[in-house]
């Protein structure tokens, strides 16, 4: 009984257990190889940009330059969220990539879920060099042990400005200064700290569903991958890839990145800027 129970017992979601994934994958990615990635469940799903993939031959198949990486860790979930800076440098010339990834781990501590949305040339904002910079400007230390919010406090200031693109009643928890780091373009130029995020004109007919959380309390974060509906213009009605990086402190948002794999160059837009949604 003793050997039936121990064989079905979980396996404890710690931290040291969830960054012990994130270093094997962001070898996996610098390597090109999953060989030492060895706590990979049989059933591994891997997705790009929402689409079933291969860890054999997408983009975990070819070694990257990993020019800068954070992740945060949800023991809540037994989930992790990571968010790179990369090249390629196997091509010529260099391939640059911003890619998010969120992992799951399943009750046997193994990996059986990596959803990773990968940005390049052509996708939403995308200036892999303003991403950097910008990025290294901020402060994503571990919170003290009194400063720290709850999950549920932590979500709901992230949930906020998603719902708030539907609903214009909805109040987002802006702090000041607050900062968003959208692709490679950046809220926080002008003064970095008096800055808001509550610029105005935000819409309230557009739709952030499909919504994945990864929380930690630690460093104050939370990622949400989703749906943004009609951020490409060629399909309005279909959710857009999108990742939402919030950073809180004191219950209101910090910094935001977000990160928007295109269905086409551009968006579909053509180069000329952001126009009214078509809904």
């Amino acid at each position: 009984m003793s050997l039936a129970a121990s064989a079905t017992a979980k396996v404890p979601c710690t931290r040291e257990r969830l960054k012990d994934a994130v270093d094997k994958y962001l070898f996996m990615q610098w390597s090109g190889h999953h060989s030492d990635f060895d706590n990979l469940a049989y059933d591994l799903v891997y997705l790009e940009n929402n689409k079933t993939a291969t860890i054999l031959f997408d983009i975990p198949a070819h070694p990257l330059e990993l020019h800068f990486n954070r992740s945060i860790l949800d023991t809540g979930n037994c989930k992790t969220f990571t968010e790179l800076v990369a090249t390629n440098v196997m091509v010529d010339p260099p391939h640059p990539y911003v890619i998010a990834t969120q992992m799951h781990l399943n009750e046997d501590g193994e990996v059986n879920l990596i959803d990773s949305y990968v940005t390049d040339q052509g996708d939403w904002a995308f200036n892999q060099t303003g991403f950097l910079y910008w990025n290294s400007l901020e402060n994503w230390d571990p919170l003290p042990e009194d400063k720290r919010d709850s999950r549920e406090v932590l979500k709901a200031a992230a949930d906020a400005y998603p719902s708030r693109f539907s609903n214009a009643n909805i109040s987002v928890p802006f702090n000041t200064p607050c900062a968003r780091l959208e692709g490679g373009a950046y809220t926080g130029r002008g003064n970095l700290t008096a800055n808001t995020c509550n610029i105005g004109g935000l819409p309230s007919n557009v739709i952030m569903d499909n919504r994945r959380y990864v929380i930690d309390e630690v460093y104050g974060a939370v990622d949400i991958f989703m749906g943004f509906h009609g951020l490409d213009r060629t399909r309005p009605n279909e959710g857009t890839p999108d990742s939402h990086f919030f950073r809180v402190e004191g219950g209101k948002i910090r910094y935001i990145h977000t990160v928007s794999p295109c269905f086409v160059d551009g968006c579909g837009m053509n180069g000329t800027g952001i126009p009214p949604l078509r809904l």
